[in-house]
């Protein structure tokens, strides 16, 4: 019996699955800031310091949460996890193209590749749905309290975690094996039957990789926002993208019209290539 072709649906997550930041949803307004303080008090610290702003936002989180008595554990970061707000369709969209797949004859898997979280991720409502979650990390002491970053995950850092997925690493420090070469038949997921969802320019690096290798990056925007669609139809114009799509993940959407015809085509040019290896 023939084995069945993988489907790697990735995700970024802050304006892509949800309309706003993951701090936005609980952390920012355990501190008593406003998004819009916070994150200007962020951009002040990469700024001021010339420094990553990955690394400038999990610094004024240390640094607030201390101030504010608000001891930064994995519990305490889940339970910020479970106010993220998401667009619409999204709690059911993963079973939803779990079961095309199914139906059409290919495995579909679905990871995060975020900037973002990791142990906010874990907590909301849809964290079971993926196979593996890559984003930040804070390292924690013997009492169980974040006190250091552990992985900050920068838009050009995102794309070591394509050759993991590709090649089935699910370690985040690993650099040996994701370097390691792999002829592209033996790679578990070929990067020609990966679909990348970004919102903006911090995903280009991800897309265009995606792209360049014959995978499908998508562009989505939060339908209530023209700057956002503005984005999208921008990265689209300068061939970033193969599609831009509102983030609505109903069935009767264009995201599913779209993810559903790129399942089919993965699916026949898998018949194809097995019909051409006839002997």
């Amino acid at each position: 019996m023939a084995k069945k072709p993988i489907v790697a649906l990735i995700y970024d997550f802050d304006g892509t699955l949800s309309p706003g930041n993951m701090q936005e949803f609980g952390f920012i307004q355990a501190v008593g800031k406003t998004k819009e303080e916070f994150w200007k008090m962020s951009d002040g610290i990469a700024v001021g310091q010339d420094a990553s702003n990955v690394l400038a936002y999990m610094k004024l989180m240390f640094d607030e949460a201390r101030a504010a008595g608000i001891p930064l554990r994995r519990s305490k970061f889940k339970e910020f996890g479970k106010h993220i707000e998401l667009f619409e369709g999204v709690e059911r969209w993963f079973s939803m193209i779990n079961k095309y797949g199914r139906l059409h004859g290919v495995q579909v898997e679905h990871y995060i590749n975020s900037s973002g979280l990791k142990e906010i991720i874990e907590g909301s409502s849809i964290a079971h749905e993926f196979k593996h979650i890559y984003a930040g990390t804070f390292i924690y002491n013997a009492e169980g309290e974040a006190e250091w970053p552990g992985i900050a995950v920068d838009h050009t850092a995102k794309t070591q975690f394509l050759f993991k997925i590709s090649k089935g690493i699910t370690s985040q420090h690993d650099s040996k094996m994701v370097n390691s070469s792999i002829a592209d038949d033996k790679k578990r997921i070929p990067f020609s039957n990966m679909i990348y969802f970004g919102d903006g320019e911090t995903d280009v690096p991800c897309m265009k990789i995606v792209g360049m290798f014959g995978g499908n990056p998508v562009a989505v925007y939060n339908p209530d926002s023209p700057k956002k669609k503005a984005v999208a139809q921008k990265l689209k114009r300068q061939g970033r993208v193969n599609f831009i799509t509102p983030a609505i993940y109903t069935k009767d959407s264009r995201t599913y019209n779209i993810v559903t015809a790129i399942i089919d085509k993965i699916k026949a040019e898998d018949e194809l290539r097995r019909l051409s290896n006839f002997r």
